[in-house]
């Protein structure tokens, strides 16, 4: 026989519910049980059908039963519950988050979140024209913009986001149909290790089942994936920035080189504001040129930074004591 919930834990499943469901859109009670499921007050789904039927009895929560499965959410008069009382400053910061961390965040905390994001853009909006008038302001004046040029994010595929950094927040095996670039299709279980942003594009750093080397896997290029219930240890040889660091991400192996380049002022006064490296040494020649020498990753992505100085750059790599001309 299941253990009768008690008072407390029976409230503090109300209280979570009454947080979770939306002022606009609708909630169903299959979403709010799989938001529910890796936290404290996880209940089955009929537990919480028959809380969410007690709430809109009692609260100003509404029941939309025009069709199955019902949605929930807080009736247009109410205030709410929780997320009402978020101050300007607040919204401003979550709605900021909710632009630049939501491809970071697991699946099931952006969830989780969603009721917050909701009601921070609700606070910000122009419905009153001095209450949070600086912070909608803000919001127009701040933007994070490419160095490259900017491209559409390739489209991913329904329920792969969430699959992946659900597994990756929850250290659990994952089996991924991916097609590389080239068109070759491979089903594999992979270990998933990081997330990362690059541009417009979301890759996932893992190791496939059975070997102990990293791949770096193109989320829009995932076909389909599951997580599974089988978790792992995650492996303490594994540190996401030093494997960023050693340029693993713009297509190197880590090998680090010696590069000395010279240009003209135009072109390299931008590299005395924002150095190549820590060791990096300027040298200022005749006829307004620098050579600037320092230590960095050897990439592909060098290669293509190096290529885009044209005929302005003239440049020698020092490898292992001899040179190459780029």
């Amino acid at each position: 026989m299941s253990k009768r919930p008690d008072t407390k834990e029976t409230v503090l499943l109300a209280l979570e519910l009454m947080r979770r469901i939306p002022r606009n859109g609708l909630v169903t009670a299959k979403e709010l049980h799989e938001q529910l499921a890796d936290t404290e007050v996880s209940r089955d789904l009929r537990t919480i059908q028959r809380q969410l039927e007690m709430l809109s009895e009692h609260f100003d929560i509404e029941r939309d039963d025009r069709s199955k499965p019902y949605g929930y959410r807080w009736k247009s008069c109410s205030q709410g519950m929780g997320v009402s009382i978020l101050s300007e400053q607040e919204a401003l910061l979550l709605s900021l988050a909710e632009q630049h961390l939501r491809g970071l965040l697991p699946a099931s905390l952006i969830k989780t979140m969603d009721g917050f994001f909701v009601q921070a853009r609700k606070n910000l909006e122009p419905y009153n024209e001095d209450k949070g008038k600086r912070e909608r302001e803000w919001l127009k004046k701040v933007r994070v913009v490419s160095t490259t040029q900017p491209l559409l994010p390739p489209k991913i595929k329904p329920g792969v986001f969430e699959q992946v950094s659900n597994a990756l927040y929850a250290n659990q095996w994952l089996n991924v149909d991916y097609e590389n670039a080239a068109g070759k299709r491979t089903d594999a279980d992979v270990m998933p290790l990081g997330l990362a942003q690059q541009g417009p594009r979301l890759f996932l750093v893992c190791r496939f089942k059975g070997y102990d080397n990293e791949r770096t896997l193109a989320l829009h290029r995932i076909i389909s994936a599951q997580a599974s219930t089988f978790t792992f240890e995650r492996p303490k040889d594994f540190d996401l920035e030093k494997y960023d660091n050693d340029g693993r991400f713009g297509f190197g192996n880590g090998k680090r080189i010696k590069l000395t380049i010279v240009l003209d002022k135009e072109n390299g006064y931008h590299l005395l504001e924002s150095p190549l490296s820590k060791d990096q040494q300027v040298q200022k020649l005749d006829g307004d040129l620098y050579q600037i020498t320092a230590t960095v990753v050897n990439s592909a992505m060098l290669d293509w930074w190096l290529r885009g100085f044209g005929d302005a750059l003239h440049s020698s790599i020092k490898e292992n004591l001899s040179e190459k001309i780029v």
